[in-house]
């Protein structure tokens, strides 16, 4: 188990509560006990907004939930969860060192509003704040009525913590259309705070470029099988929680977030992704900001893993804020010893070859491109002044995660046994050390593929298929070759 200390670090790097951060750390374990138990591991299905958090956005918001879909109907039994959480509790509790009292196991089962039977646990655990009498708690939805149009795909969770297993933490979960496709259907259906922002910033992800047509297909399956409509911009607008939507935003997501950006810049955003998804427009491409002034060490890119960087100013905060569109406010010293206050649009981390982090920004009120060394920032605050990208955001990186490649095909509603998991972290760990993976990095310019050995997204000067140079410096992963 990490330290108190560690935990302290890493909320100073974030700007979240000790206590955040804690049920974040716990969490991973929890998911690599249930990807590590031989009862539960092939069939039970990551999804929600923790997974988006845990296996897909490296920077984003902190859910507090486990949620699965379970393939396997004979799991819904009281006993035998509590069993296989009693298993779970002992082995989180041998590797990592993390207490879940078994007398704090429950399950619960009920009829949700169809008729069907699921299941709300919660768990309680002693982690390293090392809590008194009351313990904190995690909660875990368990459903068999949702619809699995897509293979599921094996994931590493971001676990950014100094216990992570050699091998990562390895567990089953939706696939990116499918979340895509889900989170569309159930703002459309609850239009909670939590749906509107997992759209927004799904659309707005560019280290993944899903398949439109696919979420399309299964969005429309999703919706069939609840009997519901397709959602639409008219249609979100006009149903009674729209109001409750916008009044709940701040109560229901800013304990989550360093800083919560305000709720009209995702919803004036929410017809372009409709306007995405129907075909009526297409995601503009806008290019990487020029790299001016110094000699770039082009085989370093930002780690993929949010990370405690132990520096002056908060480089998770400014990625922070650049996932989610806000300036951010610099206290900057200049080469001249100069104290500047700058409003920058972040957009891009990089590494001169003489090792000093550079971040190249535009400052805000005058559209100037500008860089700034890491080293001479002495804090950054960030503010709720949103910005539209005149650039691609790269300050987080851009490689996807995966304990193989990602499965784009369809799939009947159960799960193959070829998807699920190894049954141990063991078995995973000597699978994914034995073969180096190789990156294809698509241009999103001209359209070229180029494969890599590295994990970086930089693309060397290159000509288009007419023969004309092309300006593409930066390009997106678009698989994974192990």
């Amino acid at each position: 188990m990490i330290s108190r200390q560690e935990v302290m670090d890493v909320s100073r790097e974030f700007g979240l509560t000790a206590n955040v951060i804690e049920k974040d750390y716990v969490l991973g374990w929890i998911l690599a006990g249930i990807s590590n138990n031989l009862k539960l591991t092939s069939s039970w299905v990551f999804k929600g907004g923790t997974c988006l958090k845990k296996c897909y956005f490296e920077t984003y918001r902190f859910s507090e939930d486990l949620d699965f879909t379970i393939t396997d109907p004979n799991h819904i039994n009281e006993e035998f969860l509590i069993n296989a959480f009693h298993e779970i509790s002992d082995w989180v509790y041998e590797t990592s060192g993390i207490e879940i009292p078994k007398d704090t196991i429950r399950f619960e089962i009920y009829e949700n509003p169809q008729g069907i039977l699921s299941v709300e646990g919660r768990v309680n655990y002693r982690g390293p704040m090392r809590p008194g009498v009351s313990l904190p708690r995690i909660k875990l939805d368990l459903t068999k009525d949702e619809i699995l149009v897509l293979d599921p795909v094996k994931r590493e969770v971001h676990h950014p913590y100094s216990d992570r297993p050699e091998g990562g933490i390895i567990v089953q979960c939706y696939c990116y259309e499918e979340l895509f496709a889900e989170k569309i259907r159930a703002l459309g259906e609850r239009e909670k705070p939590r749906d509107l922002y997992d759209v927004v910033n799904m659309y707005r992800y560019d280290g993944l470029r899903p398949d439109r047509a696919l979420v399309t297909s299964t969005l429309e399956q999703k919706c069939n099988f609840k009997k519901i409509p397709i959602p639409n911009i008219e249609s979100l607008d006009n149903k009674p929680e729209r109001q409750e939507l916008e009044a709940e935003w701040e109560n229901m997501l800013a304990h989550q977030l360093p800083l919560l950006p305000p709720f009209t810049q995702f919803w004036q955003e929410l017809p372009t992704v409709f306007d995405w998804l129907y075909r009526i427009l297409e995601k503009a491409v806008i290019p990487s900001i020029p790299l001016m002034g110094w000699a770039i060490d082009e085989t370093w890119s930002p780690p993929i893993m949010a990370q405690p960087w132990h520096l002056t100013a908060p480089l998770e905060l400014i990625r922070f804020a650049a996932t989610n569109r806000l300036c951010v406010i610099l206290n900057y010293i200049d080469a001249n010893g100069n104290r500047k206050n700058p409003i920058i649009e972040p957009y891009s981390l990089r590494k001169t070859r003489e090792g000093n982090l550079l971040l190249y920004a535009v400052k805000h009120n005058t559209g100037e491109d500008r860089s700034y060394r890491i080293d001479r920032m002495q804090g950054a605050e960030v503010t709720k002044e949103p910005f539209t990208p005149r650039y691609i955001v790269e300050l987080k990186a851009t490689v996807p995660i995966s304990a193989s490649p990602i499965i784009r095909t369809s799939s009947n509603l159960s799960i193959s046994k070829k998807q699920g998991l190894k049954s141990s972290v063991k078995k995973t760990r000597r699978a994914s050390s034995d073969f180096a993976p190789t990156y294809v990095v698509e241009c999103p310019f001209c359209g070229k593929r180029f494969k890599r050995k590295i994990s970086t997204t930089r693309l060397n000067p290159h000509k288009d298929k007419t023969g004309y140079p092309c300006p593409g410096r930066t390009g997106n992963v678009v698989d994974i070759k192990y």
